[in-house]
């Protein structure tokens, strides 16, 4: 099930500078790569795997390069996709879900729950509320002049 908003830019993470990281190839290429796939299963050897590296090394390396373990930067980047599926289109959440890599709906809202501290109906009615057509700075009560309605 593939949508049009299918590159999101990384989400803004911690990055820790020093040695034993992932080279900065290494690191695109596993970045590009769960990106691409974040709607399938990715699982860590895989990511490992396409680096030549062993498990525990990659995982190692990839927490030092980016300050999150690759669980930790998957759910991250899922949950940042979600979001622009949520404001910028009408799929239902069970699709949005899906589209992300959770394995269900009620994971999903677990899940962007904890991340964003709302769930996912709650965000999509306030990113999607409509604007105000007042003009900035308007305010209700003080729009009249209280004394010309005195009696």
């Amino acid at each position: 099930m593939a949508h049009s908003l299918q590159t999101v830019a990384p989400a803004s993470e911690p990055h820790k500078s020093g040695t034993g990281g992932l080279s900065p190839q290494r690191e695109r290429l596993v970045k590009q790569l769960i990106l691409e796939c974040l709607g399938q299963s990715l699982e860590v050897t895989d990511l490992a795997r396409a680096c030549s590296l062993s498990r525990s090394h990659f995982s190692r390396a990839f927490k030092c390069s980016t300050g999150l373990s690759p669980q930790d930067w998957i759910r991250q980047q899922r949950i940042a996709r979600a979001k622009q599926l949520i404001q910028h289109t009408d799929l239902s959440l069970t699709q949005i879900s899906l589209e992300c890599g959770f394995c269900d709906q009620a994971h999903f809202c677990h899940m962007f729950t904890r991340s964003e501290g709302i769930n996912p109906f709650a965000w999509r009615c306030r990113a999607t509320k409509p604007r105000s057509l007042a003009p900035p700075g308007f305010q209700a009560a003080s729009y009249y002049d209280h004394e010309s309605l005195a009696l």
